[in-house]
């Protein structure tokens, strides 16, 4: 290990593993290192894997028996939730039935520890099987730079040299100041904390409970009464035999009206129709990270200098603009398209930015960006009060009102529609909304 890699990344999370993984199978001499005891031992997060990004880097990924994700998603539901009533936007289809999956329900400690045996297979099949590592339980303390270079990597008393470095490290970013490509910790105002249990059931208790059929599954994002007020929104997932339960908080303005995370989790537990799911089940983990918010002000100023590619959470490459949230796609298609840029730039024998510079370029062109760039407004609309608070009660308002029976004369759905916008809002800031809402989606 004392002779110069190819390329080190930084970080055994999604964003790294596929950049190890594209690395193996072109024949690159690579040392992926990862703090942890083992990959995804301290990765926290989870959720749904969307796009077939993982066909690309597993194919077939479905046909395993003990494959490393939970369920495929083929039920969508879009709740707002107000302190007594849920009105749900809810679509399933047999259409999500057919691998490879539009989406996958992943608990990343499980997965990620699956994807990394999937990248030593790669490693063993490829040139350098003596030479490419996966090494664990190692903290990488700094990026060695030379005329502001990467040139490798200090781990306590030890260096390791590599023409290139992928930094993968998650929403930390300390290394990524450290070289220079953020200047400051990112701003509370574009953070979010997210926080979430695992609560389990007998895996035929959870199938009834929310009508799965073999591994099928279903995402319910939730917007509303669930925060408490709080900028942010709730989440369920169905894994094979638990649920994952959580929120996502903004942090400036949950410090600001002195709330806690836990508080916060506890409140939108005690919610009737969360309160009813939740029944009879057992508490198996309990966990807490910073996520980006989505606004791209938080990325940093560049994503590649000379040496150095940034990929997933370190460049804050992350989104929710009402849709999903999406955050582990982003971080597998960012180290995928890294590693093949260091591919080209082994060929051309430049690791330079006139060569990495071309990075920048693919990210632009593919979808992560594109999708960063183009849904900004509607990251901001979905942060406003009027989406947070005023039109979840609106809705549940009319919900209540029309699906209400009574002896006596039913009044007009319209008349019912304007009652609750009287109460909750006005037409003229509900037509301004659907306005902002139309241009920005």
């Amino acid at each position: 290990m004392d002779e110069k890699f190819d390329c080190i990344v930084i970080g055994g999370g999604v964003a790294g593993l596929a950049a190890a993984m594209t690395l193996a199978r072109n024949n690159m001499k690579f040392l992926l290192i990862e703090r942890g005891e083992f990959a995804g031992s301290k990765n926290v997060s989870g959720g749904v894997l969307w796009g077939s990004d993982l066909a690309k880097l597993v194919p077939n990924y479905w046909e395993e028996e003990d494959g490393g994700w939970e369920r495929f998603i083929n039920h969508r539901r879009l709740t707002f939730m107000d302190e007594q009533s849920t009105f749900s936007l809810d679509f399933k289809s047999s259409h999500f039935n057919e691998p490879p999956y539009s989406g996958v329900v992943v608990l990343r400690s499980k997965f990620d520890n699956w994807l990394s045996g999937k990248v030593q297979e790669a490693i063993d099949a490829s040139d350098y099987a003596m030479d490419s590592f996966i090494a664990t339980n190692i903290k990488v303390d700094e990026v060695l730079m030379e005329n502001d270079k990467a040139v490798g990597i200090k781990t306590g008393e030890d260096e390791f040299h590599a023409d290139s470095v992928i930094i993968a490290e998650g929403v930390n970013n300390l290394l990524t100041r450290q070289v220079g490509l953020q200047d400051d910790y990112v701003p509370a105002d574009h953070m979010l904390t997210g926080i979430k249990e695992i609560i389990r059931f007998d895996q035929e208790v959870l199938e009834q409970k929310f009508q799965l059929n073999g591994l099928s599954g279903m995402s319910n994002e939730f917007v509303g009464w669930a925060t408490d007020g709080v900028e942010g929104g709730g989440f369920l997932y169905t894994n094979r035999d638990t649920i994952s339960l959580g929120l996502v908080l903004g942090i400036k303005d949950m410090r600001e009206k002195q709330k806690s995370p836990h508080d916060i989790l506890n409140h939108f537990k005690t919610h009737p129709t969360i309160a009813d799911i939740i029944k009879d089940g057992e508490i198996v983990e309990y966990s807490a990270h910073v996520v980006s918010s989505g606004d791209k002000r938080a990325m940093p100023k560049e994503l590649y200098k000379d040496g150095i590619l940034l990929a997933g959470e370190s460049a804050n490459l992350l989104m929710n603009a009402g849709k999903a949230i999406q955050g582990m796609d982003y971080a597998m298609r960012s180290g995928i398209l890294a590693a093949e840029t260091i591919v080209k730039a082994k060929e051309k024998g430049d690791f330079t930015s006139a060569t990495l510079k071309e990075y920048r370029k693919v990210m632009d062109e593919s979808y992560v960006m594109k999708d960063i760039n183009g849904f900004q407004d509607a990251v901001h609309l979905l942060h406003t009060e009027t989406m947070q608070q005023k039109v979840p009660n609106l809705v549940c308002d009319f919900g209540r009102q029309f699906f209400t029976i009574k002896n006596e004369p039913t009044p007009k759905s319209k008349d019912m529609l304007k009652g609750a916008i009287k109460r909750h809002s006005s037409i003229w800031e509900l037509a301004k909304l659907g306005f902002k809402a139309g241009k920005s989606l």
